[in-house]
């Protein structure tokens, strides 16, 4: 009778003990990644902080940053007798020929004199030119303003607080995701809790640049549109850029973040033998193709090779012999 011995399973290949220079070699790619998406949540930063400062004050470039100029230095129509006359009498009575709106507040002034004064900086704030100018007039002034401009007051109001509150949020979420980012190296789990809030704060962004743009030009549109009044708004095409490069950039941020989370081995997955990462971390040996570890021996053929079976033995019973 002939006995077989049982064979012993085949242990699967394990992965070569790996200096902490190699490792980093394997995920360069994934570093270079991370921090890629630092560096666009800091511009993101520089360029909501230039949304933020924009009208806080008279002197500087600064003055000149705005979302929407509102101008009533031709406010009497040229159809109007003596209407130079008139214009000029409309500053007598408290009037200013231009009102900046900015995200803390708003300026005016004078043409060939620039901002003559910039209100103080107040949060959540929205522009209401009925107040304002109300407030502009002497003493016993009156001037009638568009109904639609007083309809759409509360719309007004809602989004400007709204879109004050986002882009606030996202300068912050910026500002803290930029150091926080290149812990993705780390691990996917990581990667995927950091993708999360770069999202938010993509989504932040951008909803208040939408907001943003959709109210100025719709307020810009009504103001034009009114016959009875010589009114004009312009929009400021320097607050427009900076927002929309803000949010441009906070976007490309969340795409690179959400890519980390599928793709580039992290540091884990080097050290759990689930990604090899980068080829040019390993040291290979030329004549046998191994892997160098730690004490520099190579590490026969691949980690994914399944080891040869080994050859059975056989015995005879020593009955019948």
């Amino acid at each position: 009778m002939r006995l077989f011995s049982r064979r012993k399973p085949a242990t699967p290949a394990t992965t070569p003990d790996l200096t902490k220079d190699q490792i980093k070699r394997a995920t360069r790619t994934r570093k270079v990644f991370s921090l890629l998406t630092s560096i666009f949540l800091l511009i993101t930063t520089v360029f909501l902080i230039l949304v933020e400062i924009g009208g806080t004050h008279k002197s500087g470039a600064i003055r000149n940053w705005f979302f929407l100029k509102l101008d009533l230095s031709h406010i009497v129509p040229t159809s109007v007798p003596n209407f130079a006359l008139i214009n000029t009498i409309a500053q007598t009575i408290g009037l200013h020929d231009f009102y900046q709106v900015g995200l803390w507040g708003f300026c005016e002034g004078y043409k060939g004199v620039g901002v003559t004064y910039c209100s103080k900086p107040e949060t959540l704030y929205w522009f209401n030119p009925v107040q304002i100018l109300k407030n502009e007039l002497l003493s016993g002034a009156v001037i009638t303003l568009p109904t639609d401009i007083n309809d759409i007051l509360d719309l007004i109001k809602i989004a400007s607080q709204v879109m004050f509150g986002l882009f606030l949020t996202s300068n912050v979420l910026s500002f803290v995701l930029a150091f926080i980012t290149p812990l993705s190296v780390f691990s996917r789990w990581a990667s995927f809790a950091i993708a999360i809030l770069v999202f938010l704060n993509a989504l932040f962004c951008t909803t208040a640049s939408i907001i943003a743009t959709v109210m100025f030009v719709i307020f810009r549109n009504v103001i034009g549109s009114v016959q009875e009044l010589n009114l004009s708004a312009q929009i400021g095409t320097k607050m427009f850029a900076f927002m929309w490069v803000a949010s441009a950039f906070s976007i490309f941020a969340w795409l690179i973040q959400t890519g980390l989370c599928c793709c580039c081995a992290s540091r884990r997955d080097v050290r759990t033998g689930r990604k090899r990462g980068s080829e040019k971390a390993y040291g290979m040996d030329g004549a046998t193709g191994g892997v160098v570890g730690r004490e520099g021996v190579a590490a026969e053929g691949d980690r994914d090779r399944v080891p040869e079976k080994p050859a059975r033995r056989r015995f005879r019973s020593s009955k019948g012999t």
